[in-house]
């Protein structure tokens, strides 16, 4: 039997709770190709741009690593920007703006993952709506049947009661892989923010104590 039949012969309540599923992949899919694409810019590291960054502040060159710094578009260029405009200041004063810029760059990478955590948890439960819904009109076919039950009476309550079950698992499946994926994925740029920010402080240090 293929999709399509089992999509019709589920009637009308089936229809609406795949239908409505359908939405949530759709949704699923676009957030996990987006926030992937965002994500694989943040981990993206120019080559050299650290060193380049080091040289500078070496020199006294401020302005010149902070243009570097505006023409790289990563967290981590931003984390920086902010630490050598304020390279004036303590190196406490520094690390909380570091941090607090951090903080804004992985609440921006984190967008709308929260949608993603919450399809992974309702999806199978408006299947399992469709289960229940199912079943309420096998059993009121039952019961209107009189004692004269026929298979093929129960049919659409039986469908509705599988084939939403099926596609909320599915979406459910799917929603969550991409959001454990995408967490991965957003744990490495959090390293890579913590890793250079640890060096960059040191930097700082050595340059304040020579």
């Amino acid at each position: 039997i293929s999709i399509l039949e089992l999509f019709i012969q589920g009637g009308a309540a089936g229809q609406v709770i795949v239908f409505l599923l359908c939405i949530l992949s759709i949704v699923t899919i676009y957030l996990f190709f987006e926030r992937l694409s965002f994500i694989k810019k943040a981990l993206k590291q120019e080559q050299n741009f650290f060193n380049s960054i080091k040289d500078f502040i070496h020199d006294g060159k401020y302005s010149s690593a902070i243009d570097l710094c505006q023409n790289t578009h990563t967290p981590i260029a931003r984390m920086l920007e902010k630490g050598i405009s304020r390279i004036d200041k303590s190196l406490k004063d520094i690390s909380t703006s570091i941090n607090n810029v951090g903080k804004l760059e992985l609440s921006r990478l984190e967008n709308n993952l929260a949608i993603l955590a919450t399809i992974s948890g309702v999806a199978p439960m408006i299947g399992f709506l469709g289960t229940v819904i199912g079943m309420i009109l096998a059993f009121y076919e039952m019961a209107s049947a009189g004692g004269q039950i026929d298979i093929e009476m129960l049919s659409k309550g039986i469908y509705t009661a599988m084939t939403t079950t099926v596609a909320g698992l599915i979406v459910g499946i799917l929603a969550y892989i991409s959001y454990n994926y995408l967490v991965s994925k957003i744990t490495q740029v959090i390293n890579q923010m913590e890793t250079v920010s640890i060096e960059f402080l040191d930097l700082i240090y050595d340059q304040k104590n020579d």
